[in-house]
């Protein structure tokens, strides 16, 4: 929750973000929530005015495309904000495609800092000089990265061999303390924006923020990072397809990585050098498909910045790095998110509406009758089209929606699982226009059906099942002794649960307070009548008894003519 504290702290830097949207010509979104207030400077006269440079108009009019000028304001607000726009780059299913096109060009461009502002750190983390860890070490960097800066470096891993080319990942100085900063300041500016511009909510501004929290979070630990690229390396230890970089504990640290060098190629150098992009793509389906389907854990942000082609142009191999942004399936949602793909390979409709129920989980009674017909609806408007011509991205961003507008709560598992599809679909259509990525994944599929319902699978849950019910059945005579106590020492009730209880008890309630006090004034008023003082009061009394007794006798009435329409429904 922000605080009031930090934010009155960070009041110049929330200045700062305020004068760079309105240098971009944001200055309508920064004026409409209210912020501009923050930018307003005294005159010579004493007067506020705001500065020129939050003013609507851009310096920049109509001849800068509206995703040119966000990816100046992100690069001008530094690291953190140009790691929010790599990750807005991976949502086409809610940025378009031209604001997308801008964006990915951040993955690489940051400037490096000076290797001794990072000298410190690094030493610092890994308790010893450099000289004393590595061998050599590349004060150029091979790579900066809005947290991080990759060096070169060799390192000697068994004494006695020859030294390993390794990489030395080094996360930038303070950039914790400055992203749980801006973290802050981007979800006030967030809300401002949801509340006071109506059309921005389609794009759910604080939604947004809260994924970039998660996944900023997530990857500023590097010994995460680290425990991630091993678990990687276990499960494709037997698949030559994919390759994970070796990570070297005793030159890491949690600021710092150091790991295996891996000489490969970008997408774009690949294809360059003629490489088969139609082999590249399929290898990269299939290399992601294993993860989310078989081993349940997956790279939850595989573009383009983050995949080497290694290997030969006969045989590509995919490197994958940066592995602090992971997502997990378990065994039940796995299948349930494979009944659903089986069911769009199939072309089915109605199953893809049944499976994506299967998925979420009801927040309010749903009508099935209408989501049935909205997702299946959604559905055909894809499935209706021939396999290749179908996008991935934008039939699951469809349902889901569909599926949400009915309140139905999809996993966030199963979001990071979704926008990894996307992303890699992104991938192989840069790689090859025409991949159909359907017929690239329905043999896969049907063959991870065949594998559920084969008999090892059946056989292994007919064991779970039956281990469960004999355990339980092991417990029963227990639970029968302790029954038996709690009737022998008089303990044992039971309850009841009746919506009509509580009313009924209310409306008893009322009727004796009634009763007590017509009772009352009957008994008060004939006392008055006879002794033959205040004899006026004694008759109102008595008259307020008899309009009590109808009243009482009215609502009554009523209440019971309700209860007995109940009884009939």
């Amino acid at each position: 929750m922000v605080s009031i504290f930090s934010t009155v702290r960070d009041i110049d830097r929330l200045r700062q973000i305020v004068v760079v949207l309105g240098r971009h010509g944001f200055g309508e979104i920064v004026q409409r929530t209210g912020l501009s207030k923050l930018s307003r400077k005294q005159d010579s006269s004493g007067e506020s005015r705001p500065e020129e440079s939050v003013r609507p108009q851009s310096a920049f009019g109509a001849r800068v495309s509206l995703g040119s000028r966000l990816k100046l304001v992100l690069q001008d607000l530094g690291p953190s904000f140009v790691k929010l726009g790599q990750i807005l780059s991976t949502r086409s299913d809610l940025i378009p495609e031209d604001i997308i096109s801008e964006l990915k060009s951040l993955q690489d461009n940051v400037s490096p800092i000076p290797f001794e502002e990072l000298r410190a750190q690094l030493e610092a983390d890994l308790g010893d000089t450099i000289d004393q860890i590595f061998e050599t070490f590349d004060e150029i960097p091979l790579a900066s990265a809005s947290m991080a800066q990759v060096h070169k470096a060799t390192l000697v891993i068994q004494e006695g061999t020859e030294p390993q080319e390794v990489v030395v990942k080094i996360q930038r100085p303070n950039i914790r303390k400055t992203i749980e900063r801006d973290i802050e300041l981007l979800f006030i500016l967030a809300r401002a924006i949801d509340r006071n511009i109506p059309e921005s909510r389609i794009y759910n501004p604080v939604g947004l923020v809260s994924e970039f929290d998660r996944a900023i979070t997530a990857e500023l630990d590097f010994n995460r990072e680290g425990d991630n690229a091993n678990r990687f390396r276990v499960n494709f230890a037997d698949n030559p397809k994919c390759q994970i970089p070796e990570i070297y504990r005793q030159a890491s640290g949690k600021r710092v990585l150091t790991m295996e060098y891996l000489d490969g190629l970008k997408t774009t150098e690949a294809l360059a050098q003629d490489w088969d992009g139609e082999l590249i793509a399929k290898v990269t389906l299939n290399v992601l498909f294993k993860q989310i389907f078989e081993d349940g854990f997956f790279h939850a942000d595989p573009h383009p910045g983050n995949l080497f082609i290694l290997g030969t142009k006969n045989a590509p191999v995919i490197g994958l790095i940066d592995l602090g942004l992971v997502g997990r399936l378990s065994p039940q949602l796995r299948d349930k998110t494979v009944d659903l793909m089986v069911a769009a390979v199939r072309q089915d409709s109605k199953g893809v509406a049944d499976a994506l129920y299967n998925i979420g989980t009801p927040t309010k009674r749903i009508d099935r009758d209408r989501y049935d017909a909205e997702v299946t609806m959604l559905a055909e408007k894809y499935l209706g089209r021939p396999l290749k011509e179908i996008e991935m991205s934008l039939l699951i961003h469809d349902i889901v929606t569909g599926a949400m507008k009915y309140g139905l709560e999809i996993p966030p598992d199963f979001l990071m699982l979704a926008r990894s599809l996307m992303t890699v679909e992104g991938v192989g259509k840069e790689l090859h226009p025409d991949l159909d990525v359907f017929t690239e994944v329905k043999p896969y599929f049907l063959q991870l059906m065949k594998a559920r319902y084969s008999p090892d699978r059946l056989g292994a849950d007919a064991v779970k099942f039956v281990s469960k019910l004999t355990g339980t059945a092991g417990d029963l005579p227990r639970k029968f002794d302790e029954i038996l106590d709690d009737v022998r020492r008089g303990d044992l009730a039971f309850q009841i649960s009746d919506p009509e209880v509580p009313r009924a008890t209310d409306l008893l309630g009322r009727r004796l307070f009634s009763g007590l006090t017509v009772s009352s004034l009957i008994i008060g008023g004939a006392l008055l009548i006879g002794m033959g003082k205040a004899s006026v009061l004694g008759y109102l009394m008595l008259a307020l008894s008899v309009f009590l007794t109808l009243s009482t006798g009215i609502r009554g009435w009523s209440a019971n003519r309700d209860f007995n329409r109940r009884i009939d429904r």
